[in-house]
């Protein structure tokens, strides 16, 4: 067989995943196009984003078993073609029923490549080469939302919804073309499948991760919205997805050839590592949606532009990503988490000190790109040292794990922030109303300042009093708000600092591979 420069695999293999991570945020601007075009509400399009993120979830985590059943390149390239397929359909659905089906399928193909990606480094490259390969990945894993939510904007106010969607088909069919050309499986997988073929499939395993994952995800994605607990199926959805997964790990446990191998996480490292993932998910997907809602929100920026303060720190990242990768290789990786956590927590600082009402657009979006000048050492280290001391032939799973933790670890991540945000907004709400009252001089000072000014507009006395008590309790409302935004961000910084010691759970690699190693 001909040899293949292992980064032209690379280039191959992340063109489609960064397509797939794109249509994670694309489409969240495009929500109110959506539901007037297709003659839906508000709420009723958010099934656009939740029935793709539920069918994405169930899949990634099977993905390596997939693989292993149907050979990691057919497989991989089964995605691609689903994907691709569907997001064409996405782009003619007639209605919004319609359009949420082909989002199912779209997600369904969407969960397996990014697994499949990361696997298929793990095994292109020698432990050495591995850092500047996930490098690569990880520009696509982390940019591409940060982008996502700026391209979409502009799609949409310059074209059309649908052309989010149609967009995906060119990328595609170039991804399937090159992967068929360039990506092969490696011996050892292909003995796998062979042996894959002759026992039986996991039908329990299968059916209960998939129902588990999928109530849990519709009760991240929906609870915020419907109150959480104070809604009968958000409780019973919730507690029959925690059971069924607490039977599914039992099972797995005990099953000769699990769909998931959940005694990999008897590897110290490999149970470290998808912790810190499970962190890094938290803090990029939350980040990436508090940021844009803020500008919206508090200062009404339009959604393109709301976007747009994300792209500079994505750009910082595809900078970030190769230096950590070459670092990851030649000094404690360790360290290097250290010091994307301190600085991750003194950007997320600094950034709670800084969002107010008064914020330019320049300022928010360099706080963004302060803040992900320490993901990178976050991202790559971790990624690394979850395959110390893992078998090449689990890299399949440790790939398909990692990118399901980090996912998650999103989900909740938005969950937990928006439910937190609101609860501190009503708080701040509360303590702030307590203050407005007549005696106040703080508060008679401010309502005489707005009389004056509906007075000398031409508003009689009882219209300028109304306008004043309204005025008043805007400015309220945006205070508490604000006040929320900074007391999430503050709570997000404290917990990266808390996290610090635990990096040294994590055990160093046993040799750091000289320069010259890396050139071979």
């Amino acid at each position: 067989m001909k040899s293949v420069n292992p980064w032209a695999i690379a280039l191959t293999v992340t063109l489609a995943t960064f397509m797939e991570v794109l249509d994670t945020s694309i489409a969240n601007v495009a929500l109110p196009h959506i539901a007037g075009n297709l003659g839906a509400s508000q709420s009723e399009s958010t099934w656009v984003l939740t029935s793709y993120l539920v069918s994405n979830a169930i899949i990634l985590p099977i993905s390596a078993w997939l693989a292993r059943l149907f050979g990691r390149k057919r497989f991989y390239m089964s995605c691609v073609v689903i994907f691709t397929t569907a997001s064409f359909l996405c782009g003619l659905a007639p209605s919004l029923g319609m359009l949420v089906i082909f989002r199912v399928l779209q997600g369904l193909g969407g969960g397996g490549l990014q697994p499949s990606e990361q696997a298929i480094l793990a095994d292109t490259f020698t432990p050495q080469q591995r850092g500047m390969a996930f490098a690569i990945y990880g520009m696509a894993v982390v940019v591409a939302p940060a982008i996502g939510p700026m391209l979409g904007g502009w799609i949409t106010d310059h074209y059309s919804w649908r052309w989010i969607f149609y967009i995906n088909v060119p990328v595609g069919a170039l991804s399937l073309f090159l992967t068929h050309r360039l990506v092969q499986d490696p011996p050892h997988l292909k003995k796998e499948r062979a042996d894959a073929r002759h026992r039986p499939i996991d039908w329990p395993g299968l059916g209960l991760i998939a129902l588990g994952i999928a109530c849990i995800q519709l009760v991240l994605d929906k609870g915020q919205e419907k109150d959480w607990f104070a809604t009968p199926w958000i409780t019973v959805t919730l507690a029959a997805g925690i059971i069924m997964l607490v039977i599914w790990a039992i099972w797995e446990w005990h099953h000769p050839d699990p769909i998931v191998d959940v005694k990999l996480y008897k590897n110290r490292n490999f149970s470290a590592a998808m912790f810190f993932t499970f962190v890094l998910g938290v803090v990029l997907f939350g980040s990436t949606v508090i940021i844009p809602q803020f500008l919206q929100s508090m200062l009404n920026y339009p959604a393109a532009s709301a976007g747009m303060a994300l792209a500079g720190g994505g750009f910082i990242m595809m900078l970030m990503m190769p230096i950590a990768g070459m670092l990851v290789s030649r000094v404690d990786p360790r360290w290097m988490m250290v010091f994307g956590f301190l600085t991750l927590a003194a950007s997320l600082h600094h950034m709670a000190t800084h969002m107010t009402l008064g914020i330019d657009f320049g300022t928010a979006a360099m706080l963004r790109t302060y803040q992900t000048l320490g993901l990178a050492f976050i991202f790559i280290p971790s990624n690394t040292l979850a395959y110390q001391g893992i078998p090449k032939e689990k890299n399949n799973q440790v790939s398909s794990l990692t990118s399901f933790t980090r996912n998650i670890g999103g989900s909740i991540g938005i969950a937990l922030l928006s439910t937190m945000l609101e609860r501190q907004t009503q708080k701040h709400q509360s303590y702030l109303s307590a203050h407005i009252a007549s005696g106040n001089a703080s508060y008679e000072l401010l309502s005489s300042q707005y009389r004056n000014a509906f007075r000398a507009a031409g508003a009689d006395p009882a219209l300028a009093q109304a306008k004043t008590l309204s005025s008043i309790n805007h400015l309220l409302g945006l205070q508490a708000l604000n006040l929320g935004y900074v007391d999430v961000i503050s709570v997000m910084a404290l917990l990266v600092v808390c996290l610090i010691p635990f990096i040294f759970i994590l055990r160093r690699p046993k040799a750091v591979p000289t320069t010259e190693a890396l050139m071979h």
